[in-house]
């Protein structure tokens, strides 16, 4: 019988904004959770864990401040390991150059590249974090699909049904439309996203700024759904990323029948990373 350990691996997505972890056993997502990014000094510690507790300890948040967690209980997870089990592989993959070099010093790690994603026809700047979500999609669904991540930008990246890259379109974020206007101008105040759809028609600046933002931005979603459905009538439609939650939400409020047929799912890229990586064994 194979002893579980030899079948730990983390996976590790540097985005724009954060590192996104989650830990395997074989094939099987156990936990995943974010961080902010790591100082080169942590990075060398972690490069010196002698045991995965010990690593896991490190990089697990320890509170809401520094990170969300999702797929269980930590603490659990925890308890059932043993002291003796020796660090993970690490595979990482990144938007990042320069938080990439960081982990370098990691003694067990594997960096992914675009050329290890099986999509076909892939421009040789298209973001790793698009490639594997995809391709995590895909393999999940089917494809042709259309992949629509809400993080720090907002990306659409579609296949079609030979897994070949269709193209996509990238746009500021949520959080960073409403950031930048607080930013670039001289008065225009700092604003947090609403749970829910504001007012259209707002009579106070940080309402308006909330308005403009988020319908501009649903209704363009919107048109890029429709548009799919249009070249793909059987296409599928999956929302990623960490503002996805509110874009769902957004978009129930307008247009529920389009809600109805997509599909929501945090873990994309780590789905992908883990057919990418099971593809170089």
């Amino acid at each position: 019988m194979r002893d579980t350990h030899q079948t730990i691996w983390l996976a590790l997505m540097i985005g724009n904004s954060r590192l996104h972890w989650a830990q395997f056993t074989g094939e099987t997502l156990i936990y995943a959770w974010d961080t902010d990014y790591l100082p080169a000094d942590v990075i060398q510690q972690l490069s010196q864990s002698q045991t995965l507790k010990d690593l896991l300890l490190k990089i697990f948040p320890s509170n809401e401040a520094t990170g969300k967690a999702r797929h269980g209980n930590m603490e659990d997870f925890l308890k059932t390991l043993s002291s003796f089990l020796p660090s993970p592989p690490v595979i990482v993959a990144s938007v990042v150059p320069s938080q990439t070099a960081l982990w370098q010093i990691y003694p067990n790690v594997r960096i992914l590249s675009l050329d290890q994603v099986p999509i076909k026809g892939m421009y040789p700047t298209l973001g790793i974090d698009r490639a594997l979500a995809l391709w995590g999609a895909g393999n999940n669904w089917g494809f042709p699909v259309l992949v629509i991540d809400a993080g720090t930008a907002l990306t659409f990246t579609g296949a079609d049904a030979n897994q070949h890259l269709v193209g996509g379109a990238i746009l500021p974020g949520l959080g960073l439309q409403l950031a930048t206007l607080a930013e670039r101008t001289g008065q225009l105040p700092t604003v947090e996203l609403p749970q829910q759809l504001p007012q259209r028609y707002a009579l106070n600046t940080q309402e308006a700024m909330q308005s403009g933002v988020i319908y501009t931005l649903v209704a363009g979603i919107k048109d890029f759904i429709e548009a799919w459905w249009r070249d793909f009538p059987q296409g599928n439609v999956v929302v990623t990323g960490g503002d996805r939650e509110l874009l769902v939400n957004y978009l129930q409020s307008q247009f529920p029948e389009i809600v109805d047929s997509l599909n929501v799912e945090a873990d994309l890229i780590f789905w992908g990373m883990r057919s990418a990586a099971l593809l170089q064994r």
